[in-house]
């Protein structure tokens, strides 16, 4: 009798260690993907044309828009641009450049003198350079039109040290179910330009933190739902103007996962030239959500 208990208590012992190994292997395996996603998003924040390397945001008058390093222009560059580059014009929602004479400014490596641009909301926006240079047309809300400016020698992208995160913790990966809206929820998106788009909602995505239920209004980006969402350390720990994440869409059961440690700073928390939107009224968690990206030091 004594040796069945002896064995069974062995076998107990085994087991407790091969589930608390399998536990912590599961555990290193989930943190070491988690620092996989973010050396990634590192790695595309420091690429020559990415946000990092934003140096200004002009908006187009209706007309004539003169542009160049000069500050006579209607649009002023950085000094690295000519002074006196040419022309925009915005006429009918349709924005051509020309380009003053000895002034080589290409377009695929090509001299171009005067063309058609098309804007970002094309999906490809005609990018003009010059020397490290890059711009090309943004379109907002209201038809507004805006030259973005990038510099791939920019001092933001060249001293970039990284971002700061809090620590991964598997508890901030939490289930949530997802709820229909029929019909689709129309939401306003505020942005920092002070202007706002209306969009529509599939779905809220409910979750429990502590016991305490939440919801987050989410937007159809194609494979995934995109989400705005502000919280208790925005401000103080993390960017003040909310957060962005990405989520799987649900699987049959209307359950999907939302990582927080995936939670990710918007463009204009390094640039005062990104045109970000903010969190609708109904993202604002009333909690804090003590995981991902936590704010950027070398922000504006």
């Amino acid at each position: 009798m004594k040796n069945k208990l002896v064995y069974a208590l062995q076998l107990l012992i085994m087991f407790s260690i091969v589930v608390g190994c399998s536990k912590e292997e599961e555990d290193t395996s989930y943190v070491k993907g988690i620092k996989a996603w973010h050396k990634n998003r590192i790695d595309n924040l420091t690429k020559p044309t990415s946000w990092l390397s934003l140096v200004g945001l002009r908006w187009l008058k209706e007309g004539e828009n003169t542009f160049g390093s000069d500050k006579s222009n209607n649009l002023v560059f950085t000094n690295k641009a000519p002074l006196f580059g040419g022309s925009f014009f915005l006429q009918d929602s349709v924005v051509t450049i020309k380009v003053n004479k000895n002034v080589e400014i290409l377009v695929d490596s090509v001299a171009v003198t005067e063309m058609e641009l098309g804007n970002d909301m094309t999906g490809k926006p005609t990018t003009m350079t010059y020397g490290s240079l890059s711009w090309y047309v943004i379109k907002r809300s209201g038809d507004r039109y805006g030259i973005r400016v990038k510099d791939s020698e920019n001092d933001l992208l060249k001293n970039f040290d990284g971002i700061e995160t809090f620590p991964v913790s598997k508890e901030w990966l939490i289930e949530a179910a997802f709820e229909e809206y029929d019909p689709p929820k129309k939401v306003m998106i505020p942005n920092v330009t002070g202007h706002a788009d209306e969009d529509k909602s599939p779905g809220k995505l409910v979750f429990e933190v502590d016991g305490k239920s939440f919801s987050l209004d989410v937007l159809d980006s194609g494979n995934r739902f995109f989400v705005i969402f502000a919280d208790m350390t925005n401000g103080e720990e993390t960017y003040g103007a909310g957060r962005f994440l990405s989520v799987e869409k649900p699987d049959s059961t209307g359950k999907t996962l939302i990582d927080f440690n995936k939670a990710y700073n918007p463009p204009c928390a390094f640039t005062k030239y990104a045109t970000c939107p903010l969190p609708p009224k109904d993202n604002m968690l009333k909690v804090a959500i003590e995981a991902g990206e936590k704010s950027f030091s070398g922000g504006h």
